[in-house]
């Protein structure tokens, strides 16, 4: 009759956050330098097999909320779920358990509100459970929030390209007034298609 000792639930959760070590910034082991859900749950569960252990997901609450906002070029509606939900570890073997309560927001377009917070909970949860480092995605870090892209103005067709006023040209534009030759210059510089700005023009027309 065997008499081996089975490991506890909490044995078995510490024998996988040793094993997760890997999955912070360390440069000599996995250089994951941003953890995604995908290479976090590809790492752990096999973890989770070997240890007989699953993890149950149970949705106490879902809250929805629009939310209209304007960023610099767009109006943008979409739509903020907030999920309270239970994570159970579960020991198959023994039958222990381990409850957790965990809270997540996710904002996205309109049918996938929802889909983001419970994609956010399980990542941040088995994060934060196996103290795995998230530098990149703190709220703190400024690389994290997206850059907003000007859209480019596209060239209408037979448009003329915009030429650009360098110092010979606005010489050669201050030689012709002396000469007579230009009358007004801000009339000249749209007539002969330039680009400027109105400290330019300033200073070309305080030349005169």
């Amino acid at each position: 009759m065997s008499t081996t000792k089975k490991k506890s639930i909490y044995q078995k959760l510490l024998a996988i956050q040793r094993e997760v070590k890997g999955l912070s910034k360390d440069k000599k082991s996995h250089n994951y330098d941003y953890v995604t859900g995908n290479k976090l749950l590809s790492f752990i569960k096999p973890l989770m097999d070997e240890q007989s252990l699953i993890l149950k997901q149970e949705v106490l609450s879902i809250e929805n909320d629009r939310m209209d906002y304007k960023t610099k070029y767009a109006e943008k509606s979409e739509i903020l779920s907030k999920v309270m939900m239970k994570f159970t570890w579960v020991d198959c073997e023994t039958g222990e358990t381990d409850e957790n309560m965990f809270g997540a927001n996710g904002q996205n377009e309109w049918e996938k509100g929802l889909g983001s917070a419970l994609t956010y909970a399980e990542r941040y949860f088995l994060l934060k459970y196996f103290h795995i480092a998230t530098d990149e995605d703190d709220i703190d870090n400024p690389r994290r929030k997206p850059v907003e892209h000007k859209p480019v103005k596209k060239p209408v067709k037979g448009e003329a390209k915009k030429k650009v006023l360098t110092i010979p040209i606005a010489t050669s534009i201050m030689k012709g007034v002396k000469e007579g030759k230009v009358k007004d210059i801000e009339a000249y510089l749209k007539e002969n298609n330039y680009e400027y700005t109105p400290e330019q023009l300033k200073k070309l027309q305080a030349s005169k």
